[in-house]
């Protein structure tokens, strides 16, 4: 059973940087598609980046670009999740996804993932 699980979150300042890591057990880390999501208060859950297997195919969206970056580490099976310059709409509950052999490529719907973690809270106050 594939488990994964987030850590990192927290309270930081405006303009302020955090990062957050998520590791997956149960299956073979490389065979895994990965992406954060975030799920601000009273919104909906949206995409924020997602990377191939390889680490070679990444999407971030408009709202996080040039500020977040995602990463993996194939042999230390961890994803990263870079966040610079935060804002106070970046404030949400943070989620780690995966799903399995989606290809050479990753998806920006959270339809696609099979694997979640619990979630992260990141707060950014002004």
């Amino acid at each position: 059973q594939v488990q994964v699980m987030e850590s990192g979150g927290g309270l930081v300042q405006v303009g302020g940087a955090l990062n957050l890591s998520c590791t997956a057990s149960g299956t073979i880390f490389v065979d895994l598609t990965m992406g954060w999501f975030r799920h601000p208060p009273g919104k909906e859950r949206e995409v924020v980046s997602c990377i191939s297997r390889s680490g070679s195919g990444i999407r971030d969206s408009d709202s996080v670009k040039e500020r977040f970056t995602i990463s993996r580490d194939n042999a230390k099976k961890t994803l990263n999740l870079q966040m610079n310059s935060l804002k106070p709409e970046d404030t949400a509950i943070y989620y780690c996804a995966a799903v399995k052999n989606l290809g050479h490529w990753c998806s920006e719907s959270r339809y696609e993932y099979d694997y979640w973690g619990q979630g992260t809270q990141v707060t950014v106050s002004s």
